[in-house]
Order: C-alpha cells, then structure tokens, then sequence
C-alpha cells in the first residue's frame, strides 16, 4: 500500500485530523460521483437539480487503530434498501449546514451523541445517478459511546478498521447491468458485510484525497 508520507501510524486520529485539513474540498467540485466510473451518467448530473444530503463519517478515536462507524440500512426503506451506509440522509431546510445535518441524521438513525463528535473536514460533494449531491463531513468520534438503532431506518451498526477502508487492495471495481445496462461501481467485501455502490464510492473519494500518493 502506497500512503503520501512516512509517518509511523498514518491511522491515528491525530493524522487523520491533519490529512482533513489539509485538503481542500472546493477543488474540482465537480470531479466525484456516479459518473466517474460511468461517464454516460453525467447528462444526469445537473448541480440544480440535485437534492442536498450529507453523511457523517465516524472515525473512531481507538488507541490502537481507529476505526469508521456504518451502518446496514433496513430491508423495507424505499431506497438502498438492505446497504451498507454512512449515517446520513437529506438536508432539511431547518438544518443550518451540512455538518448540522450529518450530526443530526447520525443521532436519529444510530443515537450518536453530537457531544462525543468533531468535525474535522469536508470533502467534495459526491453526486449520485439518483439525483443526489453528498456533502460527506469528516469528524473523529471520542470512544466510549453507546448506540442506539432507530429500527425504522437501521438494522445493525458496526466498525470497520480506517487501514481496511484506506487500503486499494481491498477496492474492487465491479459491475452489473442496470436499465440494459452496464454499470460499474466499487465494492469493499469486510467479513460477511459487502460494501459497495455511492457507500463504497465514497470511501475511495477518501482514500484518494486523504492517502493515496
């Protein structure tokens, strides 16, 4: 695995901190999505006619490796049903920013208190073919907590190692017809869990701002 520096642990809290803040989310800002791998899809991606959401993703601050909190959304939502997910969701018009929104779907899907939370960064927005902008907020989690599943939206919640997520090796580029026709997408396969589509996406929008060389 190739990362941007030498640092001993470059999955610690305090360098994932660093690696946030130091790049910068409104360049190319219209670089990451669906498209990416799917170039026909860009006709589909006009920035006015998206609708804003924002997920969280929760780093945990372990001592000995960090870890990034998801989710495995319920089998009867209309959308994404059964997935693996970043807590997350639309922004409401009485949200003050995209961070207020990640901070306060995370409490409402998975009961993860906004006080054990720091917001870190921002990524660029990651559109989707179903017409959605992401805005995906960065925040380092203080361990301890505990959670507690809104069974309407959550079946399970887990932790996945940072150096998991972090490392190409475990990205593959797959693909599967949709609408006659072919449509690829990353997936992440951690156990029996299987990461995949705008979820797995974004996490390699990650890996490439944050660690990749």
């Amino acid at each position: 695995m190739t990362l941007s520096t030498d640092t001993k642990n470059p999955f610690s809290a305090e360098e994932f901190r660093r690696r946030a803040a130091a790049q910068d989310p409104a360049h190319d800002p219209d670089a990451y999505g669906d498209h990416r791998l799917n170039p026909d899809l860009k006709h589909l991606i006009v920035r006015d006619r998206l609708h804003d959401a924002a997920v969280l993703v929760p780093v945990v601050d372990h001592d000995d490796e960090t870890t990034v909190i998801l989710t495995q959304r319920t089998a009867n939502l209309r959308s994404h049903s059964g997935q693996i997910a970043l807590p997350g969701g639309r922004i409401d018009a009485s949200d003050a920013s995209p961070e207020h929104a990640a901070l306060r779907e995370a409490r409402e899907e998975i009961g993860l208190d906004p006080a054990r939370i720091e917001i870190v960064g921002r990524m660029p927005d990651y559109a989707t073919g179903s017409g959605y902008r992401i805005r995906p907020i960065l925040s380092v989690v203080k361990p301890g907590f505990s959670l507690a599943l809104n069974p309407d939206e959550v079946d399970a919640a887990f932790e996945v190692p940072l150096s998991f997520l972090m490392d190409p090796a475990n990205h593959r580029r797959e693909s599967r017809i949709w609408q006659e026709r072919e449509r690829f997408y990353y997936t992440m396969p951690y156990g029996s869990r299987f990461i995949w589509g705008v979820t797995a996406g974004i996490l390699h929008m990650l890996y490439e701002r944050l660690y990749a060389q």
